[in-house]
């Protein structure tokens, strides 16, 4: 088509699109609204973006919320502690492999001597090809969360080279460590860093976890489990 087709045609409906305007208009006995309308507020208002709640508030809410979803929250006061709990709830479930992501906080832990009965895998050393079968055979997932938000009960990871997306999405159960620091309010705050980063230094992908997998798709259903961690436990450390 030439061009002066394609602006004929585009005036007709135009034409077409301001005259089914008109009749409805007409017919509801209003006038045209021929601007756009002003919007003087953008984003959250300000009353929400300053809403911060205390870090016990903050704590009380996630666990509440975490556990309306089907997760499990422990609190605990240090890393030495959770460490404890790890390999206590590892040995009580005979979990024979255990992934974790490859983070300063997991190597201090330094697992792999405490759990001497199970396979302790980091997520960069199976090849690259074999690291999702190995997340899929995996009992325990592990990871540290880059934030937690008390207002939505989710937690947010993101994936790196060092830090793949199966550890938390293969597994049989997931053990997530939350250091109380990074509990948020709004889901906003967990965001905010994100835009303020450069678009080359962005991680590969955020992750929002709401508790356990579930799926619902076949006749409503409820099924726990199916495409991902069936367990999730939240472990407030701090």
């Amino acid at each position: 088509m030439t061009n002066d087709v394609l602006k004929r045609l585009e005036a007709q409906s135009l034409s077409k699109q301001k005259d089914f305007i008109g009749n409805i208009a007409k017919r509801l006995g209003r006038p045209v609204v021929t601007e756009r309308p002003k919007h003087p507020y953008q984003g959250a208002p300000a009353f929400w973006n300053a809403f911060d709640l205390p870090l016990e508030e903050r704590i009380a809410l996630f666990s509440e919320n975490w556990g309306k979803a089907g997760g499990h929250v422990v609190r605990l006061e240090t890393m030495d502690d959770a460490k404890a709990w790890i390999v206590g709830k590892a040995a009580e479930l005979g979990a024979k492999r255990l992934l974790r992501q490859r983070q300063d906080e997991l190597d201090a832990l330094a697992l792999e001597a405490a759990l001497p009965e199970a396979e302790v895998v980091a997520w960069d050393e199976p090849p690259m090809e074999d690291r999702r079968a190995v997340a899929a055979g995996a009992d325990i997932g592990l990871v540290v969360v880059d934030r937690a938000v008390a207002y939505t009960g989710s937690l947010m990871v993101t994936s790196s080279a060092r830090k793949g997306r199966s550890v938390s999405l293969l597994p049989t159960a997931l053990f997530a460590i939350v250091p109380v620091e990074r509990l948020a309010t709004r889901l906003g705050e967990a965001l905010r860093p994100l835009d303020a980063t450069p678009r080359a230094q962005l991680p590969a992908g955020v992750h929002f976890i709401s508790g356990p997998s579930r799926s619902a798709d076949i006749e409503n259903d409820l099924t726990i489990g199916v495409h991902g961690p069936g367990v999730v436990f939240a472990i407030l450390v701090g």
